[in-house]
């Protein structure tokens, strides 16, 4: 198993994360983003969108992220991470969609400025960021988890990016309870931190 990444991409690292969390080892196949490495015809065809991540599993290739999440937990029957039950299972599918929504256009875009310096509004994402930030504050001030009363492949999807909010200007210290969640994360057997870098409020 091979896992095509970027180490300063927070979808990357969501999968290598729940690779780790799991206990699947997987080779770590390092994407030169900058020498456009994504955009050559032998990486087209891995990912037509020409994203990192890619996982190769003998010959089934999985592109994005949250589907690798969702992959993986189905192959090692994680029934912990990827609920059987259908209205957790449904709750876990709107938080990766609020992954590859409101997260990706919000702290993420904001980060995606400082760290590469994208042409984006930096006020209109990092509003963005504190109105997701605000809804899962008021969430985990009731609940350790966002969906079970333990971690699930939604927790992984809202992580990478949520912790280095900072980096793209987007403070977390008025939400608490997402800074606890960060830390019951990050303090689960196997977990693997996501590269800092100094910029934004992290400089």
């Amino acid at each position: 198993m091979r896992l095509h990444y970027f180490p300063l991409s927070g979808h990357a690292h969501r999968a290598q994360l729940f690779l780790s969390l799991i206990g699947v080892e997987a080779e770590l196949v390092e994407v030169d983003l900058a020498g456009g490495a994504h955009k050559t015809p032998a990486f087209l065809k891995l990912n037509p969108f020409g994203q990192v991540p890619v996982l190769e599993d003998g010959d089934i290739v999985i592109a994005d992220s949250n589907s690798i999440l969702v992959y993986l937990a189905k192959k090692y029957g994680k029934t912990d991470w990827l609920p059987e039950d259908v209205v957790q299972a449904a709750q876990v599918q709107r938080w990766l969609s609020v992954a590859a929504g409101e997260l990706a256009y919000g702290s993420a875009a904001a980060r995606l400025v400082t760290v590469f310096g994208a042409k984006r509004d930096p006020d209109e994402v990092i509003g963005r960021g504190h109105a997701l930030l605000k809804t899962l504050e008021g969430l985990l001030s009731q609940h350790d988890w966002l969906v079970a009363d333990r971690p699930t492949i939604a927790d992984v999807a809202l992580y990478s990016y949520t912790a280095r909010a900072p980096e793209g200007n987007v403070d977390l210290e008025p939400y608490p309870a997402v800074r606890q969640w960060l830390a019951r994360i990050e303090a689960l057997p196997g977990f693997v931190p996501f590269a800092r870098t100094p910029v934004g409020l992290a400089a």
